[in-house]
């Protein structure tokens, strides 16, 4: 029972395996009879590895020694964590290479891939191990073989910069093949920023077309701008792509005419060598210019477009330009929302910048940045124009939820979402409240609520909006919160807009319930629900009512109970606490009424 038994999630076999205490593991397995297979959760670099069995915790670690004792002793060389991956596979992560040997001496499939299809080929490329990834090739290793998002061992190669490893490939028949994203290994070389790589690959034209070298060496430019800060090496990889497109004796290639973006200036692509000069004097349209011709190589679908877009915003915003990191930011969101998967985390990473932007524009506005600018007043319909993206994102990420079966169910980022909408709900209230906003927009600030609550949304726990808005856990963690939770002023228009104050979560809480539980509860949210209707003495799955949860105050502290104590309520009351029968007695539709006191 004790060696079976777990501590954070790992058996003690579990944990002398990780940890290379082989006489440890000897004596738990040989006198103790521990389950040579009984997985567990261990922490490499940072991060939970869970159902781990004891001969996969060892071959991570680089444990020869105690990788030889479970063989010995029978332990199943493919057995796999939860997200399927071998020993084997573990091994190569790290570089192992005698355990590696070992493990294929004894059986170990090199072709079992983890729930991504990554190989062991792949990940020994992937993490630069020359000698691993030589020894996996002379085993006849698939060389061309695909993960789930179709890139190969040369587009993991070419990403980690090895260009020993990547020569190795292509003598042994690596193709140029391109993943989901329409991206082959040279272009995945050019977005990480491997010119080395890039170099090599270009001077092939067996391998390469010349479009390819040229879309390659202006995006390696881009990647300069943005990831390296490096001008002078931008233009001069941006020169080298235009005599490719125009001088080399050969038909031209004309860039591709893009559309002028407002949140990129208006800017148009640079298709003069002579003007490419002039972008030196000129840093920021260079950088527009990178963000263009990023987007034009890569396309919206791919992460790095909206990221850099992104990171550029956020650059802007830290030079104290809020107007124009809104405007990158908007076209980045945009942009996510009509590529991606609804709730997506990049589309839910965006929305929590905007409510942390916001946030920050408001807690400091006229204050100095770091560079001497003042902190502008926010724009109440630049929140709204957010807003309703963000109630978009929970409408549409509600209905895909709804599509699927129960048991697939996880409702963890749609309450994230919503948590995140109300943020930024609660801002507009705030601005609201202090005569920031014409009566004009408050009405659509009132319709943009409405909207969202007529939806009708139950996250996880089976909670509504007005729930989460009376609830101290729904509070954002950030570095500029947003507003605090329970907040008298959201669930007020909540409330306006239609939002019903008994409704119940799964245990049976109305949000008067959980303000009860916010601890401190504050006296604005439960008069706020009581004055729109809430009932003060429902009580939970637990037979619990709002006066019981109160934990060290008194429920006359906070409300006059009598003004919101009904005599039909004191009646249904009595009924329940001297047990009279009422089913079948009393009128059908009320006696859901005397159930819930």
């Amino acid at each position: 029972m004790l060696v079976a038994a777990k501590t954070s999630g790992a058996t003690p076999l579990v944990i002398a395996c990780r940890n290379g205490h082989y006489e440890v593991a000897e004596y738990l397995i040989e006198k103790c009879s521990a389950d040579i297979e009984q997985p567990g959760s261990v922490m490499f670099d940072g991060e939970t590895i869970e159902g781990a069995p004891p001969l996969w915790c060892a071959a991570a670690a680089g444990h020869l020694d105690i990788v030889k004792l479970l063989i010995s002793h029978g332990a199943k060389v493919n057995s796999t964590t939860r997200t399927n991956s071998t020993p084997l596979r573990a091994a190569c992560f790290d570089g192992h290479l005698e355990i590696v040997k070992y493990l294929v001496q004894h059986g170990a499939d090199i072709e079992v891939a983890n729930r991504h299809g990554h190989t062991c080929l792949m990940i020994a490329c992937y993490k630069g191990h020359l000698t691993i990834t030589k020894y996996l090739l002379r085993l006849k290793a698939s060389v061309n073989r695909k993960s789930v998002k179709g890139n190969t061992a040369l587009h993991d190669c070419a990403e980690s910069g090895s260009l020993e490893i990547l020569k190795l490939l292509l003598e042994h028949g690596a193709t140029m093949d391109v993943d989901s994203y329409g991206m082959t290994p040279l272009l995945a070389a050019a977005v990480t920023g491997h010119n080395h790589i890039v170099d090599y690959l270009i001077k092939h034209s067996n391998l390469v077309s010349r479009k390819e070298r040229i879309d390659a060496l202006e995006l390696l430019g881009a990647t300069c701008v943005d990831k390296k800060r490096d001008m002078i090496s931008a233009l001069y990889l941006w020169k080298r792509a235009m005599v490719e497109r125009y001088t080399q004796g050969e038909t031209p290639i004309p860039k591709q005419r893009t559309k002028k973006v407002a949140a990129y200036d208006y800017v148009v692509e640079i298709s003069d060598p002579d003007a490419l000069d002039d972008l030196m004097a000129d840093p920021d349209e260079m950088r527009m210019q990178a963000l263009v011709m990023r987007e034009r190589i890569l396309g919206p679908a791919h992460p790095d477009t909206s990221y850099y877009i992104r990171y550029r915003g956020a650059v802007y915003a830290d030079a104290g330009k809020f107007n124009r990191c809104i405007e990158l930011w908007n076209y980045a969101l945009d942009m996510q929302q009509s590529m991606l998967d609804s709730l997506n985390p990049m589309i839910q990473s965006s929305l929590f910048s905007f409510t942390e932007l916001f946030s920050f524009m408001m807690g400091e506005e006229g204050k100095q940045t770091s560079r001497g600018r003042l902190i502008p007043p926010v724009d109440v319909v630049e929140i709204l124009r957010v807003f309703n993206k963000a109630v978009r994102e929970v409408k549409l990420g509600n209905e895909m939820l709804e599509k699927m079966p129960n048991v697939e169910r996880d409702m963890t980022y749609l309450t994230r979402v919503l948590v995140i909408t109300l943020h930024m709900a609660c801002l507009l209230t705030r601005l609201m409240e202090h005569n920031k906003s014409t009566n004009e927009v408050n009405k659509e600030i009132h319709r943009a609520i409405y909207n969202l609550v007529k939806l009708s949304i139950k996250t996880r726990n089976g909670r509504t909006a007005l729930h989460l808005a009376c609830c101290r856990e729904a509070a954002l963690l950030g570095r500029y919160p947003a507003c605090q939770f329970p907040s008298p002023h959201l669930a007020e228009i909540l409330l306006e807009v239609g939002a019903d104050p008994n409704s119940k979560d799964d245990e049976g809480n109305t949000p008067l319930h959980l303000a009860a539980m916010a601890k401190p509860c504050p006296a604005s949210v439960a008069q706020t629900l009581l004055n729109h209707g809430a009932h003060i003495d429902l009580v939970n799955n637990s037979g619990e009512t709002f006066a019981t949860l109160l934990k060290g105050q008194q429920v006359h502290e906070l409300v006059n109970t009598t003004k919101y104590t009904k005599l039909s309520c004191a009646a249904a009351r009595v009924i329940q606490q001297f047990k009279i029968p009422y089913k079948g007695i009393v009128p059908a539709a009320l006696e859901p009424f005397i159930a819930c006191h």
